[in-house]
């Protein structure tokens, strides 16, 4: 046992992390330019980043979320704009740039998992994070979610220094971790509002367990209090003014659609049974799939040993780490079960500010359990299960071609580049794609910065003036064939297919028009 406790100390557990980091970055970014999805959303925000660069055109608001009406900050447009300058407008800089950020949330994870109960839980953390398929493959999303992984870390981080921080320790020190705290929920909730809603009333129960007595020692004077309210209330404030100030400049378009959706809509309600079953399966989903998305029984079997660890040291854990998680986690959990808004539709990603501290949360309990008679064989067992259907459905995700894995920029590119080489020499063309979600942002941005990279600003001829030479493109529609079909028939009465071409999933035909 105790050579098994020497493994995880010294240069042996830095190495093991090296190499786990360097493994969690090579699956988040192998393959990016073939395997990337660029479909709708990507396609939306890449325009509204080249009208930035471009054009000259600043923003005030991000993308619209899952909520009719209601926009998320800019930040992830700047955050990402960079990169889209830096690689002349190719989308997989950025995406690569958001796989670095995953990657430094798996550091986190190890940071994180050492602070709260040994090197062991960090690694574990670590690992789980590093090479769950989903967490991976979320990493590798060209989407505004993408980041809160990382902050939602940095927000617990801060969180968990304030509560560690001693009664008598330098005030300022400790402010230092509210200011940051109140910044990672305003940044957070420019990232996934749904996720980070729930930050707000954490950091409000968070604060007066801190602040109310016994706890509240080093804010005991009334004015320390409402200083501290004042401070972190302010840092969030900022976070929203561009938000603030676009609403303000469009007839409060942000606040009204606000005002519909919690009272129009009633967008919170009393909870019934069969809310409670739904949500309980959602959960469930949700949490089981970042480690032993397979493996239903053991999942059951694990999730029961961790919090039975934690149970059983109570003692050891209800000082810090059972408080903390325990406001951290089961707040959105109960506000999930209140909000029957959006339709009733709630996804996977809504809880993506949770999944990491869930993790973390889980590695902290295997931590505890490898120090137990007989436990690391336990730990050992998990892995066992862990790595096999990860690894498979990573490998098999990576390793996939056109003809096995969703449409990607693989076979985009050529596609749209076969039109700009057949249209060479026959003059001014128009384009006109199909896309299941209707509109085509995502082959407009393509069109406009391959034509924009081949030729300039004239985009090869690319026009939106109409002329006789048409190329029609489309996906294939298998949910809804009656919309491709109602598509077809238009271009019917358009224009006469003169050539059609076909590259992996994709059609294009070169059209003449009537």
């Amino acid at each position: 046992m105790k050579t098994l406790k020497k493994i995880f100390t010294g240069w042996i557990t830095y190495t093991l992390l090296f190499w786990i980091l360097a493994l969690a970055f090579f699956v988040r970014v192998y393959r990016t330019g073939d395997l990337l999805q660029f479909y709708y959303d990507q396609g939306r925000d890449a325009l509204v980043i080249w009208d930035l660069w471009h054009n000259g055109k600043f923003f005030l608001i991000g993308p619209i979320t899952g909520l009719k009406g209601i926009f998320l900050g800019p930040l992830y447009y700047y955050l990402i704009a960079p990169f889209y300058l830096l690689g002349g407008g190719n989308p997989v800089y950025p995406a690569v740039f958001l796989a670095t950020l995953g990657t430094l949330a798996v550091l986190l994870l190890y940071i994180l998992g050492a602070k709260m109960h040994s090197r062991l839980a960090g690694i574990i953390a670590a690992t789980i994070g590093g090479f769950s398929y989903y967490i991976a493959t979320f990493n590798r999303w060209l989407s505004n979610p993408n980041p809160i992984l990382l902050t939602s870390l940095l927000f617990l981080w801060s969180l968990w220094e304030i509560v560690n921080s001693k009664s008598n320790s330098n005030s300022k020190s400790k402010w230092v971790w509210w200011v940051i705290a109140a910044l990672m929920i305003g940044v957070s909730l420019q990232f996934e509002s749904a996720s980070a809603v729930f930050y707000i009333p954490i950091f409000v129960t968070f604060f007066l367990w801190q602040n109310l007595p016994p706890r509240g020692s080093l804010f005991s004077h009334p004015r320390g209090v409402l200083r501290l309210i004042f401070l972190t209330g302010l840092v969030f404030f900022i976070t929203l003014l561009p938000q603030l100030i676009f609403n303000f400049r469009h007839e409060n378009i942000l606040l009204n659609n606000f005002k519909n959706l919690f009272l129009g809509e009633r967008a919170f309600r009393p909870f019934t049974k069969f809310i409670l079953e739904e949500r309980g399966k959602y959960f469930w989903s949700v949490f089981s799939s970042k480690f032993l998305f397979e493996e239903k029984f053991f999942a059951i079997i694990f999730l029961t040993i961790a919090a039975a660890v934690l149970i059983s040291e109570y003692k050891k854990f209800k000082r810090n780490v059972l408080p903390l998680f325990l406001i951290f986690l089961v707040t959105p959990m109960l506000g999930y079960i209140l909000f029957q808004g959006n339709y009733g539709n709630i996804y996977d990603y809504y809880m993506s500010g949770y999944f990491l501290p869930f993790i973390l949360l889980f590695s902290i309990a295997m931590g505890e359990m490898w120090n137990k008679k007989l436990g690391y064989l336990i730990v050992i067992f998990f892995f066992i299960k862990f790595f096999p259907p990860n690894y498979k459905a990573l490998k098999n995700y990576l390793t996939s071609t056109i003809l096995t894995r969703p449409i990607s920029l693989e076979e985009q590119i050529p596609t749209v580049n076969l039109v700009f080489n057949d249209a060479k020499d026959r003059g001014n063309f128009n384009v006109d794609t199909y896309v299941p979600p209707v509109i085509p942002y995502a082959y407009d941005y393509l069109f406009l910065w391959q034509g924009d990279k081949r030729c300039g600003e004239n985009l090869c001829g690319l026009t939106k003036e109409r002329v006789p030479l048409l190329y029609t493109l489309y996906e294939p529609d298998n949910d809804h064939p009656e919309r491709i079909e109602a598509w077809f028939k238009r271009q019917e009465g358009i224009g006469i297919v003169e050539e059609e071409f076909k590259y992996g999933h994709l059609v294009v035909q070169r059209r003449k028009r009537l």
